[in-house]
């Protein structure tokens, strides 16, 4: 890591071979997603070079114009041997959101910036591939074009439809990619009123504008209110050289988890497209297959990936939610965060990587806390007659979430929030799982998709709010006009209920009794291990709230008080009975010893827990600690003493509160 004087404030170059910051690196100034780029990095993993504008710059983001295209734009061609709109070696770029806090999929991503009809015959000597080139710059115009432009992404979509009749869209040679992109600079013509921007300086500066404008959206405003996060953080902006997984049969895009995110079970959770961008995944637009699918494609991949994402749960202590890229079967690892999870998965994780040596007790402690044992429940259906739900069977998609629920059918999610407004229970269903569906999901009681895959950010979001989810149901049909839906010969209408069950994937007509099972081998386990710390009353016969349920809620490296590091007044670890002497108040020998007793045992878990970095989590203490924006805190090493990252530790005051 290296740090000049010259290198501009508040932007970061990640590359294996040169790297640069221009202040202090930390989720809060650089975003956690590009902190933990470099982290992977330092690990020895396979990461595309970046350049990271940091968070500062969401209120003015053409404050950083001068510096990405005077210094970090050149500095990023130098470490990738390729220069940005060369018409013999394009560098193509990404253009990525990152806050210190996850919000997955509510602010906006560009990929393919950089092509353009000077550029594209570049590309093409570079690969070899026409396809892959022509299908990368229709991409990039759609893309562009709605998030940028402001277009209707239904334009291209129907236009693909117009193509492909009924084919898969991967399906197309290298002459129908040609056309279609072709099309698409013909509808984005006539529909934003001028021409697609051939200026590729100029595509970078509108996509970076558009990414730190994306902050300020609606769903993303929507998600920070659902989830308490502080407006004022501000998005940092990842530019990372482009990795292609729409190169052929031995490449593609996938996310996974590195265990279950709704069991906890230590298996990988993947979702992979052949011969796909990772967008074709997280979009919710369209369906992907599991790690089968790589590993027959790629098999060299996917034993790299599983000795990746075992490196990954080594470096952050916990279940991973990682993006990838296979390109002509190499593997590329684009980003990792801590994986949003379902509360029995989030207790299972814990007290199996406990188990493992991977975390201590304090740290197992930490993350469980805000669980009620008695909650720690699962859900199966009542009825043992086959022959009665053989009668109500209509379909099975894949299960993104686990649980059984019931409701009217909504297929807007305007009809959705207007049904609970009047208190009735509703199941949402859409084509795609959509993030802009968020204000919906969080009222429904589940989502079910015909399309889309269970890492879809949609599918995240619900897991993350505690939401039954089945996506990529290819028996559904939907008739929007009609207000009805089809499963094979079976019309429901709006209104009419549905059950979904999240743990087989099944969808049955009308409402099908369901039971709640003690999951008693992990209620116990969890049991013994608050037993074992000393702890064992403190929240087991605590009720969890909505909050507490909204499993995942990421917390910033600034989520921390400045009692910490001396910048206020530190509570004292001694008991009352000093501070009621200073301040003049009296109290009854026995009153005070009370107050020692109950403080010190306080005292004495959070000795424990404060010894836990950042990345083990520390931050699910307390769903409901507000984000602190302290620019000026110093970040002393995490004491662990196998820790080598430097992080900041959470104040006792804000834990006490």
């Amino acid at each position: 890591m290296n740090s000049t004087p010259h290198w501009p404030r508040d932007l970061f170059l990640i590359s294996r071979h040169d790297s640069r910051h221009g202040g202090q690196a930390s989720p809060t100034s650089m975003g956690s997603k590009a902190f933990n780029l470099e982290r992977m990095l330092n690990c020895g993993l396979n990461v595309p070079p970046a350049l990271v504008i940091g968070s500062q710059h969401t209120a003015d983001p053409d404050g950083c114009v001068p510096a990405v295209t005077e210094v970090g734009l050149p500095a990023l061609e130098l470490v990738t041997g390729l220069q940005f709109g060369d018409a013999r070696r394009p560098l193509i770029l990404s253009v990525r959101s990152g806050s210190a806090v996850s919000m997955p999929g509510m602010m906006e991503t560009l990929l393919n910036i950089g092509l353009c009809d000077e550029t594209l015959p570049g590309l093409l000597r570079l690969t070899g591939n026409p396809r892959m080139v022509w299908d990368a710059y229709r991409r990039l115009i759609a893309s562009y074009g709605e998030v940028v432009a402001g277009l209707p992404a239904g334009l291209f979509e129907d236009a693909i439809q117009r193509v492909t009749d009924g084919r898969d869209e991967r399906q197309l040679d290298f002459a129908e990619m040609r056309a279609l992109a072709r099309t698409f600079l013909e509808i984005y013509a006539a529909q934003a009123g001028q021409p697609f921007p051939q200026d590729v300086r100029a595509q970078l500066l509108g996509a970076i504008r558009a990414v730190f404008s994306s902050w300020h959206s609606d769903k993303a405003v929507a998600y920070r209110k659902i989830n308490g996060i502080d407006a004022s953080l501000g998005t940092a902006v990842t530019i990372q050289s482009m990795v292609f997984g729409n190169s052929g049969s031995r490449s593609g895009a996938g996310v996974g988890f590195t265990r279950d995110p709704s069991t906890g079970e230590r298996r990988l959770w993947i979702d992979f497209l052949t011969n796909a961008q990772g967008e074709d995944v997280v979009s919710g637009r369209r369906n992907a297959h599991g790690h089968e699918a790589l590993a027959g494609v790629a098999p060299e991949a996917w034993k790299k990936l599983e000795e990746s994402t075992a490196i990954l749960e080594k470096e952050f202590g916990d279940m991973q939610d990682f993006e990838f890229t296979v390109q002509e079967g190499l593997l590329y690892l684009l980003q990792t965060r801590s994986g949003k999870r379902t509360p029995i998965a989030a207790a299972r994780i814990a007290l199996d990587l406990l188990e493992e040596g991977a975390i201590d007790a304090a740290t197992a402690v930490a993350r469980t806390e805000h669980l009620a044992i008695g909650e720690l429940k699962s859900i199966r259906l009542e009825s043992n007659d086959d022959a009665d739900l053989d009668e109500a069977y209509l379909g099975r998609a894949m299960t993104a979430c686990a649980g059984i629920v019931s409701g009217e059918i909504a297929l807007n999610p305007d009809n959705a929030i207007q049904a609970t407004a009047r208190g009735r229970k509703v199941i949402l269903v859409r084509q795609d799982a959509e993030t802009n569906d968020i204000a919906a999901i969080e009222n429904a009681e589940g989502l079910l998709t015909q399309r889309g895959a269970r890492t879809s950010h949609a599918a995240v979001v619900a897991r993350q709010l505690g939401k039954v989810c089945l996506v990529g149901c290819s028996a559904l049909r939907i008739n929007a006009s009609e207000h009805s839906i089809q499963f094979g010969d079976a019309l429901l209408r709006e209104g009419d209920l549905i059950t979904l069950d999240g743990n087989t994937g099944d969808i049955y007509r009308g409402e099908i009794a369901r039971v709640n099972v003690d999951e008693t081998a992990l209620q116990k386990r969890l049991e013994d291990l608050r037993s074992e710390v000393g702890h064992g009353g403190m929240t087991s016969d605590r009720p969890a709230g909505k909050q507490d349920r909204m499993l995942g809620k990421k917390r910033s490296a600034c989520e921390l008080s400045d009692n910490t590091h001396g910048h206020g007044k530190q509570r004292s670890d001694k008991g009352d009975s000093s501070n009621n002497q200073s301040s003049g108040k009296t109290q009854s020998k026995k009153q005070s010893d009370k107050k020692r007793s109950k403080k010190n045992s306080r005292n004495s878990l959070l000795k424990n827990v404060q010894s836990i970095c950042l990345h083990s989590k520390i931050r699910l203490l307390k769903p409901s600690i507000q984000v602190v924006h302290n620019p000026a805190l110093a970040t002393p090493r995490c004491p662990r003493p196998s820790c080598a990252h430097p992080e900041r530790r959470v104040s006792r005051a804000k834990m006490l509160r």
